[in-house]
């Protein structure tokens, strides 16, 4: 039995679950996207269509539909982060990892996103790192951060 029919096991056939499932289904996999023969499948199972799948899966940050990096690095964009620089938060990023938005590290280790609000204003500039949020972050932290998950490898 595939990952997928596992999970879809474990789920009730509600709509409902659709989120749950998609997160469920990237977590347990080494490459954490979602492929459209995935996407058919949960299709069929809830009764939707693959599109529907697909847009709920595209719009949702902590998911994705190409492959992407082991750690997904989301620096937050949105106004507060911006005010308190994210900007210089961003670059400090990009040093560290050596690429830029939306590419993976040559490793395969991570990718580099932006996103809207991480919903932690009060700790601006924020990144999140896969589930983990890293908040009032100024250039020399970041670098700490992404040297602790390269050693962590």
């Amino acid at each position: 039995m595939s990952v997928l029919q596992n999970i879809l096991k474990q789920n009730p056939k509600s709509e409902d679950y659709l989120i749950e499932t998609l997160l469920s289904l990237q977590d347990a996999k080494d490459e954490p996207c979602i492929s459209e023969e995935e996407i058919a499948d949960i299709a069929e199972y809830y009764g939707i269509s693959p599109t529907r799948v697909s847009s709920v899966a595209s719009f949702y940050t902590l998911l994705s539909l190409r492959p992407r990096g082991k750690h997904v690095v989301q620096v937050c964009r949105d106004v507060p982060c911006y005010l308190n620089g994210s900007e210089n938060i961003l670059e400090a990023v990009k040093e560290a990892l050596g690429c830029d938005i939306g590419e993976t590290t040559a490793d395969g280790l991570f990718t580099l996103e932006e996103t809207s609000c991480l919903g932690n204003c009060d700790g601006s500039p924020s990144v999140r790192i896969g589930k983990k949020t890293y908040e009032n972050l100024d250039s020399q932290k970041v670098k700490e951060i992404i040297s602790g998950y390269r050693e962590a490898k």
